[in-house]
């Protein structure tokens, strides 16, 4: 077992939100919870109780409010589940009426502050735009688009729509034309919100001619552009602030009462070997979900301010702006995370007095690999450190705690876009073991099950949800049948009678509940019959100190068997010695099925734009297959070197 790293004091555990729902449970119910492992045991075996009491819990506001929570559907699949039937409720009401007055949005856009925003201007400026989407003719279950910068504008015109039950998705101003367009005649927008321009890293982009050519290619549509450096606003378009300051939209705000399962947000899968799909999720799944998380696992309250560094494009976003349902201050940050090797962020951190900090591994790798120290830096703050993306390695474990600070709550978290929430995450009451997550989250009855669909435990095997839970995605858009979304979580098992959600997700679980995450399952490597998760390797060659990034892929042999490929990114010479150091720690610490047959040097490894390692589609560039969208890579650039690179190799270079 992992050694531990850090262990919540009495203080913090008796004080915790997650400790208060127990003892409100042992004092409200017939339950008596005497542990955590208590309480979730009975939270997956009793979900209509569980969830019911959830949301007492955590005030969930109603306009009619629930008999009870959960009717689970034919033979206890995921289709035909009802979550709290004939109750109606606002997401955006639930986030903008709570009792913290002194609640607040501070936005950054790299280099400056932008703007500072009180609960109550947030819901003036609100009430404003849905005005303004009344007059334009939006109603509820139309879709309104954002091209937009991580600012308090984003959340407000995304507020302003479910105000109205219109459904909100969006992508970051730095998508190509062709991305921006495939999402957008996806969706079926009837407005748009857009950011005329946006800095990164020192830089600044100018928006308007890859926004033309989207609008060349749709409908006439409603635009609104939100300028953040007093950029010019094209005259086709409306200005957010002629919107605000237009006194025929001030009105009292207003809320539309909609059922539990109307869509939300359209979020779009990575879309890294294809076009993205639409995964619709719902009102009260997103809200409730969401609310757990923040409260109860994250210890999420009006004390608290929590900076989650994200971009419209990612679920991370909508995440955070649902933490103002708990009462949480946010902090917005737009511009490149990498600035100073992350020193920008780290002292915005500091100096906000961030208490909870969301990032990525692949942030703290570039502080990592950049020796950037923080020892001038003091975060008397900050209590916890929240990370999702991919795998957190062990050495992050060591980083963190040696540069960042020892008393800290350093929390992985695993979910994903198609669940927008964690079936994983941090629990202030748990240790912090080096190199785990914590525990799975409330509701959420996951296992690791072999290739034959049997539990396995202190394995590694595919991560599958085993009940239903309120966050699952209603359906995809243009899914006739359902035939796209069984074939995503339900049709990988024998079984497919949609009763076991299989998430695409390699990992393994402790006795004591830890998970280890080892990557995606799709890109799994099987050298001689023995299946290699990819996380397992950058665990052992990141370690190394001349290693910066990796990627591991393979290619089939002639012997009908299946090489292993490394790609690094390093500093160093890739010379005989460094292989052979690289291969010899690779045998030692996982096996010589593990070895790279080949290992190449790369400039720069492919991302998306959520900080995920683009796996996937580099087996398909090494087997000379097309990638059909580089839109949703930040550096689509890298893809060409891996191509150049096993080409090279193929020809005898």
């Amino acid at each position: 077992m992992s050694e531990i790293v850090w262990t919540p004091d009495k203080d913090r555990k008796r004080l915790s939100q997650m400790q208060k729902f127990i003892d409100w449970l042992n004092a409200t119910t017939k339950h008596q919870f005497e542990s955590w492992e208590d309480l979730y045991n009975w939270s997956i075996t009793e979900l209509d109780k569980f969830w019911w009491e959830c949301s007492r819990y955590l005030q969930i506001k109603w306009h009619n409010a629930p008999r009870q929570a959960y009717i689970p559907g034919p033979s206890g699949t995921f289709t035909g589940v009802k979550w709290f039937p004939n109750a109606t409720l606002n997401y955006a009401e639930n986030l903008l009426t709570g009792e913290n007055d002194k609640q607040q949005i501070e936005s950054y856009v790299e280099g400056q502050h932008l703007a500072t925003r009180s609960i109550q201007e947030l819901r003036d400026e609100v009430a404003h735009v849905a005005s303004y989407m009344e007059s334009i003719g939006i109603v509820k279950g139309d879709v309104v688009f954002g091209i937009l910068s991580n600012t308090y504008h984003s959340i407000v015109a995304m507020l302003a729509s479910s105000t109205l039950g219109a459904v909100w998705s969006s992508c970051s101003p730095d998508f190509g034309a062709q991305g921006i367009l495939d999402r957008m005649l996806s969706v079926k927008a009837r407005c748009i919100f857009v950011t005329p321009a946006y800095r990164y890293n020192s830089k600044h982009y100018n928006c308007l001619p890859t926004i033309d050519k989207v609008l060349q290619k749709l409908d006439p549509i409603p635009v609104v552009a939100i300028s953040l450096f007093n950029e010019e606003t094209p005259s086709s378009y409306r200005s957010y602030d002629s919107i605000i300051a237009d006194p025929s939209y001030k009105r009292p705000l207003k809320f539309k009462s909609l059922e539990f399962f109307d869509p939300l947000f359209i979020m779009f899968s990575s879309g890294t070997t294809g076009k993205a799909k639409c995964i619709v999720h719902s009102v009260g799944g997103t809200l409730i979900q969401h609310k757990k998380e923040h409260v109860l696992h994250t210890d999420l309250d009006s004390k608290d301010k929590l900076l989650y560094f994200s971009t419209c494009a990612w679920m991370m976003w909508n995440w955070q702006v649902s933490a103002l349902a708990s009462g949480s201050n946010i902090v917005t940050y737009d511009g490149s995370p990498t600035q100073n090797s992350g020193g920008s962020i780290w002292n915005l951190v500091a100096d906000t007095k961030v208490t909870v900090f969301g990032t990525s591994p692949k942030f703290i790798s570039v502080g990592m690999n950049a020796g950037y120290n923080l020892k001038g830096c003091k975060f008397p703050a900050l209590k916890t450190l929240l990370s999702t993306g991919s795998p957190l390695l062990p050495r992050h474990y060591d980083w963190v705690y040696t540069n960042v600070k020892r008393d800290l709550h350093l929390a992985s978290i695993s979910g994903g876009t198609d669940i927008i929430s964690c079936f994983m995450l941090g629990n202030p009451l748990l240790p912090v073991y080096r190199g785990k997550i914590q525990a799975p989250g409330l509701g959420m009855a996951i296992e690791a099950w072999n290739q034959h669909g049997k539990a396995v435990y202190e394995e590694k095997g595919e991560l599958v949800c085993v009940k239903p839970f309120v966050s699952a995605p209603t359906h995809f858009l243009d899914d006739q049948n359902a035939e796209k979304i069984n074939a995503a979580y339900f049709n990988y098992f024998e079984r497919k009678d949609q009763s076991v959600w299989r998430h695409g997700d390699y990992i393994s679980i402790a006795p004591n509940g830890n998970i280890v995450v080892y990557g995606r399952s799709d890109a799994t490597l099987n050298p001689g019959g023995v299946r290699i998760g990819t996380a397992e390797i950058y665990r052992c060659v990141e370690a190394l100190d001349e290693i910066d990034d990796s990627l591991a892929s393979s290619l089939p042999n002639k012997d009908g068997d299946e090489d292993v490929i490394l790609f690094i990114k390093t500093a160093h010479n890739l010379d005989e010695s460094l292989k052979q150091k690289i291969r010899a720690a690779i045998k030692n610490d996982l096996s010589p099925r593990h070895s790279p047959k080949l290992i190449l040097r790369v400039r720069e490894i492919p991302y998306t734009r959520s900080g995920k390692k683009v796996e996937i589609a580099i087996n398909k560039v090494i087997r000379g297959e097309a990638i059909e969208n580089l839109t949703a890579l930040e550096n689509p650039e890298a893809i060409e070197e891996f191509r150049r690179a096993i080409t090279g190799h193929l020809a005898g270079d």
